[in-house]
């Protein structure tokens, strides 16, 4: 679950772009809040439907308490209701588009019981501008780094002063180029309630290095 946090200590954890159910049988064995697959199809983190299932029916068998997130982009409402009913559902839709207040607004009614995460992109202050219009139509926000190619999934780091002092009224997760050698100057400037890592703890897209998943989690939980 992520919530806003009164202390670092209640930082949440999540692991992203997991494509094998090996992979997230283990990760889930690491005590995180979230594990994350990629519904974005010209992503090279991409999981088909039925491969996306294995993979949350996987992370179940581990703990119920993990959310599984399914990373969406522009998606059109009949394939949410697809994608909703045969994942039986999500825990959580994160939408990493161009969606607008609307849009959110429109499916927050259509899936109540789905959790809503809008993903930013940020390069520069304007990109925060508009963040607080959306906050009684989602769950929580995540920041990641702009790229002008790709959604996510860069390796791309959020410059970290862009964010100092900044608060929000929706619980707030920090993406973006991140390792565990970051997590002791994150964490000295800022205090998010969710870290969001995945493309830098990779041997190839989609395949982690589970000794950096480890070391991640490790660095993180030792900080709070």
């Amino acid at each position: 679950m992520i919530r806003k946090s009164t202390s670092k200590k209640s930082t949440a954890i999540k692991i992203c772009g997991i494509t094998k159910t090996s992979q997230a049988r283990i990760i889930s064995q690491f005590k995180i809040n979230a594990l994350g697959v990629i519904g974005v199809k010209n992503s090279p983190r991409f999981v088909p439907e039925e491969e996306c299932i294995k993979i949350f029916k996987e992370v179940e068998k581990v703990s119920t308490s993990i959310q599984r997130v399914l990373v969406i982009a522009n998606e059109k409402f009949e394939s949410i209701k697809s994608i909703s009913n045969r994942l039986n559902p999500p825990s959580v839709l994160q939408l990493h588009g161009d969606e607008s207040v609307d849009y959110c607004r429109e499916l927050k009614k259509e899936f109540p019981t789905i959790k809503l995460w809008k993903a930013f992109r940020l390069k520069s202050l304007n990109d925060l501008e508009n963040i607080s219009q959306y906050d009684k139509n989602i769950d929580a926000i995540l920041l990641d780094a702009w790229d002008d190619k790709c959604l996510g999934g860069t390796g791309n780091r959020i410059p970290i002063e862009l964010l100092i002092d900044k608060s929000f009224k929706s619980p707030w997760i920090l993406a973006g180029g991140i390792s565990a050698e970051i997590i002791p100057e994150i964490f000295s400037k800022l205090k998010p309630d969710g870290i969001d890592a995945s493309s830098r703890l990779e041997i190839s897209p989609g395949i982690k290095d589970i000794k950096k998943v480890r070391s991640l989690v490790q660095v993180i939980r030792e900080n709070n």
